[in-house]
């Protein structure tokens, strides 16, 4: 006689869902999939997936339950932080709205997955992060880029010691956002007001950390330059604002064990690579380049020899010589198989590895990164302890 799978439901506020990314990758492209199919542990318990959708507007919220089958959304928050049978609380609300909404969230006993920045000020992002120490519940943070195709090769490359010993990393990141006045922008105008919590060193930096610590390890200094090169924009109503936040950022870190890290942030630059985020790691015996998807790679015994010589064109393509590094797995949406694996680490009641302490540590670096801009220097990055 079979004995049937044990079977428990996970109720998931989400907050946010009505912006671009709360809706796409959180909501269409991870929890609804996870519904639909369930979720089967490693001991055979089926869980299944029930989301409520919160946010401020009414009409908004109404229109996504009723398109994709969703029986339950509310515009009182605070009706859901006390409602006893929500498991979780998910964020993917504007920076200024985040840290009140999650401390009420896990003061009240639930689990929080939630986008990045946590909080406008490393002191608040510290506090976040006590509270759930605190409050016993399980914190996860986004990580997403660590997840996806590209960046799953270039970490199995550093595991395996493919690069010897590593010497540096290049990123480029970046596209142009069209200023609002011929085209419309296609990044909501918040995030160009620094009052509003805009600008893309706030915004990338908090990815940077966290993407140099999943591949290369600890950041221990920053050297940074945030600029702003469009002064002037146009909103979503086609009405001009100034533009206080930085629209580009460079930065060089320095890593644990003398790596040196450099990596160009910018929503001023138009695109002349394979894709939108592109880094570069070089080692004394190889060299890789991942992107969200692609990620080649070229050993020392396969590496060519170019002379300089301006005088000739240049006849080999330098892009051929590399070869593409295989997947070797099906790899799904990275927003997707990170709920997963917190999904499974609230069920297990285990701490989840990408926690808010992590996430602090990211809004550390991009207020280190603006104060190294202000004053023109380089800054250590001092340890942070709960």
């Amino acid at each position: 006689m079979t004995t049937p799978s044990a079977r428990r439901t996970l109720r998931i506020a989400m907050n946010g869902v009505t912006g671009r990314m709360g809706y796409r990758q959180h909501l269409v492209r991870s929890i609804l999939p996870l519904r639909d199919s369930g979720l089967v542990l490693e001991d055979g318990t089926r869980v299944d997936i029930e989301p409520i959708l919160v946010g401020r507007n009414a009409a908004k919220l109404a229109e996504l339950a009723e398109l994709h089958g969703i029986g339950q959304w509310t515009t009182d928050l605070a009706a859901v932080i006390s409602d006893p049978t929500i498991d979780i609380y998910f964020d993917a609300q504007v920076t200024s709205r985040r840290a009140e909404a999650l401390t009420a969230a896990m003061k009240a006993g639930k689990h929080v997955f939630t986008e990045k920045p946590t909080a406008e000020t490393l002191t608040e992002a510290i506090e976040l992060a006590r509270i759930a120490e605190n409050a016993g519940v399980n914190a996860g943070v986004v990580h997403d880029k660590l997840y996806l195709p590209g960046l799953v090769k270039l970490r199995r490359l550093v595991d395996e010691g493919f690069f010897g010993r590593i010497l540096s990393l290049r990123g480029e990141f970046g596209y142009w956002v069209f200023e609002g006045d011929g085209q419309p922008g296609q990044r909501p105008s918040w995030n160009y007001r620094s009052e509003d919590g805009g600008g893309i060193t706030v915004d990338m930096f908090c990815h940077w950390n966290y993407v140099l610590e999943g591949i290369l390890g600890k950041v221990e200094s920053v050297t940074a330059k945030a600029v702003t090169h469009i002064p002037t924009r146009w909103d979503e109503n086609r009405n001009a604002y100034d533009a206080t936040a930085d629209d580009a950022a460079y930065g060089i870190f320095e890593m644990e064990g003398g790596v040196i890290a450099q990596i160009n942030s910018s929503w001023a630059v138009r695109v002349y690579r394979d894709e939108l985020v592109e880094f570069q790691v070089d080692g004394t015996h190889g060299s890789a380049v991942a992107g969200l998807n692609k990620c080649v790679a070229q050993q020392r015994a396969h590496t060519p020899k170019p002379v300089w010589n301006p005088d000739l064109p240049v006849t080999e393509s330098f892009r051929d010589q590399w070869l593409d590094v295989p997947a070797n797995a099906d790899l799904d949406n990275g927003f997707k198989l990170q709920w997963e694996e917190f999904l499974r680490d609230v069920v297990a009641e285990r701490r989840h590895r990408f926690g808010l302490l992590s996430a602090a540590r990211g809004v550390q670096l991009a207020e280190l990164g603006l104060r190294s801009s202000a004053e023109g220097r380089r800054l250590e990055i001092p340890e942070i302890t709960l």
